[in-house]
């Protein structure tokens, strides 16, 4: 016969009937039967029991499998059954052991963690691109403009000049012109500058044009066009997303705005490369105030806005690099200048583009 201590009253939930029953509990080594007057049931683990909530009247366990299934305890537990008990659990758990305010503040600091990791990841992962993959992604992005490069013999050597003009020592950097009436220039992977011809005719020189493509090559020296595709498009960018997908990804480079940070560090590096090569960052600050304000063309501008925000401080930042005294030359002579805005005469086609 069991001890004393191996009994226990519960009320008990079979889980078929909503018939709530008294009964013995009867502990036989690690498990246990319940006695409802001379009828015994099936016996079961004790470690198939789940612990439910403890309230002031009672420790309630469920049972593992059995939907419904509750047994309750009202009178104290004799302390050998009870060792033999899972332990019940308490409502709030570890948080009612920290306390409220401990716990609210343990959890602001694991989402500040993950916040932080979440926006810094693209910048990191961006970084370990192999040059390879950069490269190859930055084809097939060139070839969903159609590979409609504009190509006036006379503009393409104006545009080779500039290049050059602006940094002699990268041969790696591709620069062209497209014909879409768009006031943008953008940058793709791999070192693949593509200007708008829009651009060229809201310019109103040749070293407000070189201070755009400065501040691309910015963008490029520091992979911000990687890290901008990953936080827009994620992985699938680099995992075998490519073909049909291509449109979507340059899409998202247009529609996509680099952040604040990213913004700085190419203004830097552009006003670095003017600089280097004597050319004035007056006509660039001249182009930026007007695209904040909104000028002429504004329509076609809202396309710069949206993937380059401008701000007066951006446009005086350039202001202030001009060296008082300095002998600036111009990025191209007039009739060079001429050209490269004509580069797209007798193109007939433009791009379609997907928005």
């Amino acid at each position: 016969m069991s001890a004393p201590s191996d009994l226990a009253p519960v009320w008990h939930y079979d889980g078929i009937s909503a018939v709530r029953r008294q009964a013995m509990l009867v502990a036989d080594g690690d498990g246990f039967t319940l006695r409802h007057g001379d009828l015994t049931g099936e016996r079961h683990a004790f470690a198939d029991l789940t612990p439910g909530d403890r309230d002031a009247q009672a420790a309630t366990f469920g049972l593992a499998g059995r939907p419904g299934w509750r047994i309750g305890f009202t009178d104290a537990i004799p302390p050998d059954l009870a060792a033999r008990l899972p332990r019940p659990q308490r409502y709030g758990r570890w948080v009612d052991r920290l306390g409220l305010w401990r716990a609210a503040a343990g959890f602001a600091v694991v989402a500040t963690v993950v916040v932080v990791v979440v926006l810094r990841t693209p910048a990191i992962v961006a970084r370990m691109v192999p040059a390879s993959v950069e490269q190859r992604l930055g084809e097939v992005m060139v070839g969903d403009f159609g590979r409609k490069g504009c190509q006036d013999a006379a503009g393409r050597a104006a545009l080779a000049t500039l290049k050059q003009r602006i940094d002699p020592d990268d041969p790696t950097l591709e620069i062209q012109v497209v014909k879409l009436p768009m006031v943008n220039a953008v940058t793709l992977p791999g070192g693949r500058i593509v200007v708008f011809d829009g651009l060229l005719k809201a310019a109103d020189s040749p070293d407000a044009v070189a201070g755009v493509i400065a501040h691309e090559i910015g963008h490029v020296r520091n992979r911000d066009v990687m890290e901008s595709l990953l936080r827009q498009v994620g992985l699938s960018v680099l995992l075998g997303g490519l073909e049909g997908h291509v449109g979507g990804y340059t899409n998202a480079l247009l529609a996509t705005a680099y952040s604040r940070e990213a913004e700085a560090r190419a203004d830097g590096h552009a006003i670095r490369l003017l600089s280097d090569q004597r050319l004035s960052p007056i006509p660039t600050a001249r182009f930026f105030t007007r695209l904040g304000r909104g000028a002429d063309g504004a329509e076609r501008m809202f396309a710069y806005l949206a993937s380059h925000p401008v701000s007066a401080d951006r446009a005086a930042r350039f202001r202030r690099s001009r060296v008082a005294g300095e002998r600036y030359t111009p990025a191209l002579d007039a009739p060079a200048w001429a050209a490269l805005r004509g580069i797209c005469r007798g193109e007939t086609d433009t791009i379609e583009w997907r928005f």
